[in-house]
């Protein structure tokens, strides 16, 4: 009887390892399982604004990116207009709604990052910023499911002067008009609290002097990235500096072709070469490429769309499953441990398209 019970109790006891053993095993195959197994990750894309013509490219990168991904992520797209308290209200009614699993977003204020790093990281999902760099990362380096992919602020800027550079020493005279061997240039530029207009402005120049040509600026027109602004405000440069401009240098393609626009009222840049100014951009947008091929604007250095949104989502991807956020890539964070910098393939031109 005695060995009976003893029989029971060890049984009992095996039982009981074995349920524990089963359970631990769960738990360790339970880890590997990804966040939001048996459906799409849900992503909330809110862009600056989709008038933008590479905020444009942007989505269309993010929509393919789901076309290839079918089942594993499922983007929604909020049109920002541009105005920051939109974003922000936008922001915080994904958070209440507890619809998204990541927050992707293209600041419309680069000043404006810390309120919506808060907002996000009260409800401890991951947040991606890309295309518009945080004025100050700190706010972003305070979370840790938080980063940001982007350019090397000075890196267009460098390649747009390398390109002015060589055409000016392959025919001077397509610039020097006046002989004075100065290079005299417009500049147009993206909103003053911007990074990567910062680094534009002041990088082109700097090539341009490195290369040991010298420079005047005859103006400078904050036009915020937009073609419309542009316009105008080269309309009204052209009537009073028309033979002094000789090269107009663009934070982008899109004011670049606003430029355009408002010379070929006065008869330039329709593709007579004797009646163009040089005029240089950056995004590699379609109608840039377009315009380049004409010989009506001179060149442009393209910005990679697909290659940020693809960075954006992989790394958010890593960081929604628990992973670390460079896992199974070759991207490496810059020395602020938060930004991955997609960089530019260099420039293209009337020479090289």
């Amino acid at each position: 009887m005695r060995n009976s019970k003893k029989i029971l109790v060890l049984f009992t006891i095996m039982v009981m390892i074995i349920n524990l053993l089963l359970n631990s095993n769960k738990v360790v195959a339970n880890t590997k399982l990804t966040a939001t197994e048996g459906r799409p990750v849900r992503a909330s894309v809110l862009l600056r604004t989709l008038e933008d013509p590479y905020t444009a490219l942007l989505k269309q990168s993010f929509e393919e990116i789901q076309k290839n991904n079918q089942g594993n992520i499922e983007f929604t797209f909020y049109d920002c207009k541009n105005d920051q308290s939109l974003q922000n209200r936008n922001v915080n009614s994904i958070l209440n709604a507890e619809n998204a699993d990541i927050i992707l977003l293209n600041l419309v204020d680069p000043t404006g990052v810390r309120t919506i790093v808060d907002r996000v990281k009260e409800k401890n999902i991951p947040l991606g910023l890309f295309n518009i760099e945080p004025l100050n990362m700190e706010p972003v380096k305070s979370y840790g499911k938080a980063y940001f992919v982007g350019t090397n602020p000075a890196e267009a800027g460098i390649l747009q002067g390398e390109l002015l550079t060589n055409l000016w020493n392959k025919d001077k005279s397509i610039i020097d008009k006046n002989g004075d061997n100065i290079m005299q240039y417009v500049m147009l530029m993206g909103p003053r609290n911007n990074l990567e207009a910062i680094g534009r402005t002041k990088y082109s120049v700097l090539s341009i002097n490195d290369a040991g040509i010298k420079t005047e600026e005859i103006a400078l027109r904050v036009c915020n990235w937009e073609e419309n602004l542009a316009k105008d405000a080269m309309d009204a440069l052209f009537l009073s500096n028309a033979n002094k401009i000789e090269v107009i240098i663009s934070n982008n393609d899109a004011m670049a072709i606003g430029a355009i626009e408002a010379l070929q009222k006065y008869g330039y840049n329709s593709g007579d070469k004797n009646r163009t100014i040089p005029i240089v951009g950056v995004d590699g947008i379609p109608k840039a490429i377009q315009l380049i091929n004409q010989g009506i604007m001179t060149g442009s250095v393209p910005q990679d769309a697909a290659s940020m949104a693809e960075a954006t989502y992989l790394i958010g991807m890593n960081l929604v499953n628990g992973r670390p956020p460079l896992d199974g890539t070759s991207y490496k964070f810059d020395d602020t441990g938060v930004a991955v910098r997609i960089p530019y393939k260099g420039y293209i031109s009337n020479d090289n398209i």
